[in-house]
């Protein structure tokens, strides 16, 4: 699970699912039989594959689907009514179109996952399909930090809902050092030693957080008691378009600068 989370189990980063496989089983199936390009723990290669093989350990050890899940441990205790997995049709207007796809779908995505592989697991998986909006997410991370940092619940979705314990919040935040020379937390990043990554050049190094391919990112440092989320649809209308690497540590440092004083 270590190995899965930091991204260092040694699976592929990304095989076309949506083209090899016509089914979700079969998807499932072709990802849990690919071999390894390296040994566990040798090597940091980002996996989409590896995020899919956590989603059946979720969903085997819950008992039930991935979104199910989710909304019943999480979003609902939280009150993030803006989050989901496949988002109803009424929910439309509010969504932010995406790619215009040319690979499978052939046609401009809104309100569906964008990720194709995700799309062939029926919109539901680890890596990618989930939807949500600026107030939840700074729910979320308010909980996130509130948790990081050992604050008590306070009634107003900081610490409320579940309350996982502390020290695993921590291990979890926490730079793993596997392989050595990653970044990686268990499931977050942190930020770079070379003060060039996606978190900016001021965030402190307890900081932790994550992007996502059409460009958002949240980061939260609890050592500054902040967070910092950015939500763009930077594919769109193709994800050619890679400026965003330069938009999210300056969005970033830009954000904390006002935050905190000199």
């Amino acid at each position: 699970m270590r190995h899965l989370l930091t991204h260092s189990s040694g699976l592929p980063a990304w095989i076309p699912l949506f083209r090899d496989a016509k089914t979700r089983d079969a998807a499932l199936a072709l990802v849990d039989s690919t071999a390894l390009l390296r040994a566990p723990g040798d090597t940091f290669i980002y996996s989409d594959l590896g995020a899919i093989v956590l989603t059946q350990v979720v969903e085997r050890a819950g008992g039930e689907p991935l979104d199910r899940f989710l909304a019943q441990r999480v979003f609902g205790p939280l009150g993030m009514t803006a989050t989901r997995y496949l988002p109803p049709a009424g929910w439309q207007h509010r969504i932010a179109p995406t790619e215009v796809d040319t690979a499978w779908r052939k046609r401009l995505l809104k309100g569906e996952v964008h990720d194709e592989n995700a799309g062939r697991l029926g919109g539901v998986s680890g890596h990618a399909g989930l939807f949500s909006n600026a107030p939840d997410l700074a729910r979320f991370a308010s909980w996130m930090l509130a948790l990081r940092v050992g604050a008590p619940a306070d009634g107003r979705g900081a610490a409320a809902g579940p309350v996982p314990d502390t020290a695993l919040v921590r291990e979890f935040t926490t730079r793993q050092g596997i392989p050595a020379g990653s970044t990686r937390a268990l499931g977050w990043d942190t930020p770079s030693d070379s003060g060039y990554s996606s978190a900016g050049t001021v965030m402190s190094r307890r900081a932790f957080g994550h992007t996502g391919f059409t460009g958002t990112s949240m980061w939260i440092d609890p050592e500054r008691e902040l967070f910092v989320i950015l939500l763009t649809n930077r594919v769109n209308p193709t994800r050619a378009n890679t400026r965003i690497l330069q938009v999210r540590p300056r969005v970033a440092d830009l954000a904390v600068s006002a935050l905190v004083a000199p």
